[in-house]
């Protein structure tokens, strides 16, 4: 990096202010550029500041972070990464990495702010990885109710398992996706979606909501199963395998060498092994190259890939690794990759 990541940040604490500060321009990649306690006095700062990323609490007064992300992603998109005391349902951090942020790191209790100065180096490793992401506005796309998913037409059956990756953007890109697709769907889904640990599961029951399709998070050992969408937890990598004449789900922490857990790699070269050319894998918005090994081994196994296109990606990192390494079957945008992934049956 040649020129410095400029940074502000947001917190309704101005011991936390400060003390983030310390941590941030201890690198001396980084600058902090301004403060702010609260979030309308955050988009002020940031129209004025211009900042190559924020970060950013979640419990403030007047403006919460959440309202502070959406309103900041419809202005103008910057990469945001959260740090907050979670609350106990999730529901907040859900909240703002469906409004569009990029990362969540858990912020001590207040009883605890001592052991703020721990969490340096991890945030510091997280505002340069969102310095270089290139945001860009999600489509605005209404998500179809569970009653009212539409008609999309389905192929001649060239299909046995639908397996997606995708981070950055993730979140919310799902929820225009997987409502989307109809409930006598015949072939199960595998999703790795890159998203703190302890928050697959609340996602998963609400993307089942939402779904026709019967969403939840995997456990290992259970059989894979038309129909079903199967949503890897934080922290784990998940893969296919067949036992015997089924294939069930596998968790585990191993590999151990791969930048995520779980990693899009592992699943896709799970499926590649277990169902060959009769494999659909789909790299969705987030940035980075995880995938795109996954994708070669599908593609070498006679399977098909698509990526979605890079005018609605929030971060088109992924989907440009695989069009790049010519491993893509097709480029589609947000708004049509059910209809896409339908017509590969």
């Amino acid at each position: 990096m040649t020129s410095l990541i400029r940074v502000l940040v947001v917190d309704d604490s101005a011991y936390v202010r400060k003390v983030v500060t310390q941590m941030l321009t201890r690198s001396p990649f980084i600058e902090v550029v301004g403060t702010a306690r609260e979030g309308r006095e955050a988009l002020e700062m940031a129209s004025e500041k211009q900042p190559d990323v924020i970060t950013c609490d979640l419990n403030m007064p007047e403006m919460d972070g959440v309202a502070f992300v959406r309103e900041q992603m419809l202005r103008s998109p910057i990469p945001i990464v959260v740090i907050s005391v979670a609350s106990p349902s999730g529901d907040q951090v859900l909240a703002a990495l469906e409004a569009g942020a990029i990362d969540f790191l858990q912020k001590p209790t207040a009883l605890a702010s001592d052991r703020l100065l721990e969490m340096g180096e991890q945030l510091v490793e997280k505002v340069k990885a969102a310095a270089v992401a290139p945001m860009r506005r999600r489509p605005t796309v209404a998500t179809p109710a569970r009653a009212a998913a539409p008609m999309v037409r389905v192929g001649a059956g060239h299909l046995d398992v639908i397996v997606i990756g995708i981070s950055t953007g993730g979140p919310q890109g799902l929820k225009l996706v997987i409502p989307r697709l109809p409930a006598k769907l015949p072939v199960p889904v595998g999703i790795v979606l890159h998203m703190p640990v302890g928050y697959t599961e609340i996602y998963a029951r609400k993307l089942d909501e939402l779904s026709e399709l019967h969403v939840k998070e995997a456990q290992h050992g259970e059989a894979v199963e038309p129909g079903v969408v199967f949503l890897a937890p934080a922290g784990r990598h998940m893969s296919f395998r067949r036992v015997g004449l089924a294939v069930t789900v596998h968790l585990d922490i191993r590999p151990l060498d791969k930048p995520h857990r779980p990693a899009v790699d592992v699943l896709f070269h799970s499926v590649a092994e277990c169902f060959g050319s009769r494999s659909l894998g789909v790299i969705m918005t987030g940035m980075g190259t995880d995938g795109l090994e996954g994708s070669a081994w599908i593609k070498a196994k006679g399977g098909r890939i698509l990526t979605e296109a890079e005018e609605s990606c929030v971060v088109y990192g992924m989907p440009r690794a695989v069009v790049e390494a010519g491993l893509s079957d097709g480029r589609i945008s947000i708004e049509m990759m059910a209809d896409a992934i339908m017509e590969q049956l």
